[in-house]
This record gives structure tokens, sequence and C-alpha cells, in this order.
């Protein structure tokens, strides 16, 4: 991720150690989904997501985990959500998640993996595909 990126995101408040973000891939279809993407580990940092975020910028995310259920509420963009269980198959989806909604629970979701908008319909990503993070 760059340095502009990575102001963005919000510098620490995803608890990131420096580094350029996790590499994320879809492995049922061999598509790359992000190399930017950023953890948010803490509640608070869970609870802000994208808030305050402009934009996210092809190859940046964010995993925030645990996550049941997500919100776009005083979201400045719209953003395609990959909700995961803990096999790191993909439960459910949003292409293009509007500004000031609220997702419904999936209870059966580990966490959620929010891209770019498009990200969704550029890889072919569908439900019970599988999602490989890597450092």
């Amino acid at each position: 991720m760059s340095r502009a990126g990575n102001d963005r995101m919000g510098g620490g408040e995803s608890e990131d150690n420096g580094s350029t973000g996790m590499k994320v891939r879809n492995t049922t279809r061999d598509r790359f989904l992000g190399d930017g993407v950023r953890e948010a580990r803490s509640p608070f940092a869970r609870m802000r997501g994208l808030l305050g975020v402009e934009a996210l910028s092809l190859g940046e995310g964010l995993w925030i985990c645990p996550c049941i259920s997500i919100h776009s509420l005083g979201m400045a963009f719209e953003f395609d959500a990959l909700f995961l269980d803990g096999g790191m198959r993909v439960v459910a989806l949003y292409r293009r998640f509007p500004k000031n909604r609220l997702s419904r629970i999936y209870w059966d979701a580990r966490g959620v993996l929010e891209l770019p908008e498009g990200t969704i319909e550029r890889t072919g990503t569908e439900v019970g595909d599988e999602i490989e993070f890597r450092t």
C-alpha cells in the first residue's frame, strides 16, 4: 500500500505494524483481490471500519474480524464486501454496498473483507469461493 493509501486508511487505527498489508487471493478462481489489505483488530478499529476514509484504491481493503454485520452510515463511497466463515469461504457478498445502509446479520460469518467497488465483479468472486490471506 502506498503511503497515501496508508494515510487514507487511518494510519495506525487498523493496528498495522507498518507493513504494506496482507495479500488476499480468491483461490477458487485464482484471482488477486488485494495486496494492501489491512486488518482492524481492536474493538474501536472494527467499529470504525472505513469511516473517515475517502476511497479505496485498487489493491486496498480492510479485513474486519470478528464481524457478522456491517454498516455504511456516514460513508463517503460505496464498496464491495465479502463475508467469510471460519474456513475462509464466502458465505455472503455485497456488490457496491450503498452508503447509509445496514447489512443483514450473517451468523455463520467469521469476518468481512471490504474492498474497492467493482472488485467482486472484476474477479468473478461468488458465494462458496475460498479466500486466502498472506502477510
